[in-house]
């Protein structure tokens, strides 16, 4: 008995290898390379998307595309490691066609074109609201924070750049006091001499450093910011990352399919609520749409704009202001009456309209009773004051539907757990995407639609396979035969199909069938 043998290196054949021999029919890498030929890069933003008429050839940015979408399917995504995937992976000198782009290459189109990928991944879950894979009823949204490349100690607020300076001028005055007194020894000196040198090259760092130090503390005051970032300006101090930026995103609850995403800087979570509900909701574009987020999201103003702009909000209410964290009665404990406006304490109490004032540009009514809360019993479980005033925002009707619905529907919140954590969980540790290598916030954006949009890509090539994202394109080659279908379908049908192989379909109740005349 033997073992398998393999071929021998050495033999020389007759027909080399065809590279359609190096990617199986149902590879995921042909809806890949299908996908990208159908876009219309110069529409989407593709910076040098048309060749120039002068100069040396450049790569298309249609493979270059190509090969960041392999990448961050297959958690490779950096240039230097796509440089190299190029020269020995059989997919991707299949995608590539045998072309083999430097890393610096590869990386600057990255960096050329973070703006164009948004649009890139609008344009697939246009593709998945086509194939019905959301299911635009529930969206959950969550943020995340990515590292960023910017370590901790080149980022400093006003008060430590104030205080390096401080400390700066304080050694300038030593060295000075060192070299005025150095002066008045004996000259000709050699030990001196040394001296003298050697205190002249820390005066010259010293300045330096106060320099550039003055430089980012006059940018800090331009800018308006709070803190300053060496390496990426642009990047702020955040929880469990250190220096990085606060990724957000809205996932449908039908099969854990990104709907919208977006990279801020603001560290908490208060702020993005209604645009990132919006955005969702036009993205599905549907009528209505229930949104629902963690305690981090509360915020009147945020809840109060979703609500009138029909998104139906579940938020937890936290716990806030020292009663309840006291153990007092809070706010919650007290019912509100619409038809006599005005709240009935937890002992059967009126509390009355009082006194309105502004806050922070918003209208609010203050409500109180102090008769009442001066005889009542449960005053120290109350408040610590005189009596006890609860105040009401001018909206909070709105606040007041809400947490009714949240109340009535717990399997909401409860859910919410197994959504965005999910998406998460696959971005950030099987993808390995905690860390970012652009710097500066657009470019971070653009690096952060590439991670969603590969893995929107990987979970609908999960779902469905290969076999049917081809018959739902075979159903737009119908439409083209038709004359229905879209400029894209166009693109799609005449790059899609192995312009080697001869088909032609037929078409009955059950959709168009391909027939293969030449199935080698």
């Amino acid at each position: 008995m033997r073992f398998i043998a393999g071929v021998d290196r050495s033999q020389r054949q007759l027909l080399p290898e065809s590279l359609e021999d190096y990617v199986t029919k149902g590879a995921p890498v042909r809806f890949l390379d299908g996908f990208v030929e159908s876009l219309d890069l110069a529409e989407l933003g593709f910076v040098r998307s048309k060749p120039a008429t002068t100069g040396r050839p450049s790569y298309s940015p249609a493979d270059l595309l190509k090969l960041y979408l392999w990448g961050y399917l297959n958690r490779v995504c950096s240039s230097r490691k796509l440089e190299r995937e190029c020269q020995r992976n059989l997919e991707v000198i299949w995608l590539m066609r045998k072309l083999a782009p430097d890393f610096k290459t590869i990386a600057d189109f990255r960096r050329d074109n973070a703006k164009a990928f948004k649009g890139v991944f609008r344009t697939f879950n246009l593709l998945c609201r086509e194939m019905d894979l959301f299911g635009a009823e529930l969206v959950a949204i969550d943020g995340t924070k990515l590292k960023a490349v910017n370590s901790q100690k080149r980022n400093h607020s006003r008060q430590e750049l104030e205080a390096m300076l401080l400390r700066i001028d304080k050694r300038l005055e030593e060295f000075l006091s060192q070299l005025a007194a150095t002066d008045e020894a004996e000259e000709g000196s050699a030990p001196l001499t040394v001296a003298i040198e050697d205190i002249q090259s820390k005066l010259e760092q010293l300045r330096e450093r106060r320099q550039r130090a003055q430089k980012q503390l006059q940018s800090l005051e331009e800018s308006g910011s709070k803190e300053y970032s060496q390496t990426d300006p642009d990047s702020r101090r955040m929880k469990k990352v250190g220096i990085g930026y606060n990724a957000q995103i809205a996932v449908d609850s039908k099969h854990h399919l990104i709907v919208e995403q977006n990279v801020v800087q603001e560290a908490n979570d208060l702020n993005q609520l209604a645009p990132m509900s919006a955005a969702a909701k036009e993205a599905l574009g549907g009528e209505a749409l229930k949104v629902v987020a963690d305690m981090g999201y509360y915020d009147h103003e945020q809840i109060a704009r979703c609500e009138q702009d029909g998104i139906e909000v579940y938020v937890p209410r936290p716990k806030k202001g020292s009663s309840e964290a006291n153990g007092r009665f809070g706010k919650k404990d007290f019912a509100y009456t619409p038809d006599t406006n005005s709240y009935r304490c937890p002992q059967g109490a009126t509390l009355l309209a009082a006194t309105r004032f502004n806050k922070r540009g918003q209208i609010h009514q203050r409500y109180e009773n102090p008769a009442a809360c001066t005889k009542c019993p449960l005053k120290e479980k109350c408040t610590t004051g005189p009596h006890r005033t609860i105040t009401r925002w001018h909206l909070e009707s709105l606040l007041d539907t809400m947490h009714q619905r949240v109340a009535a529907n717990p399997q909401i919140i409860r859910q919410r757990k197994e959504l965005p954590e999910h998406v998460f969980g696959t971005t950030m540790f099987w993808n390995n995407q905690r860390a970012l290598f652009m710097r500066g916030l657009e470019k971070v954006r653009g690096e952060f639609s590439l991670t969603s949009l590969a893995y929107n890509m990987k979970r609908v090539l999960t779902i469905l396979g290969v076999e049917k994202l081809l018959k739902h394109f075979a159903m737009k080659i119908g439409e083209i035969a038709t004359g229905s279908a879209s400029c894209s379908a166009h693109r799609f049908a005449s790059t899609f199909l192995n312009p080697l192989i001869a088909f032609f379909y037929t078409v009955d109740r059950n959709g168009v069938k391909f027939h293969c005349l030449n199935p080698h």
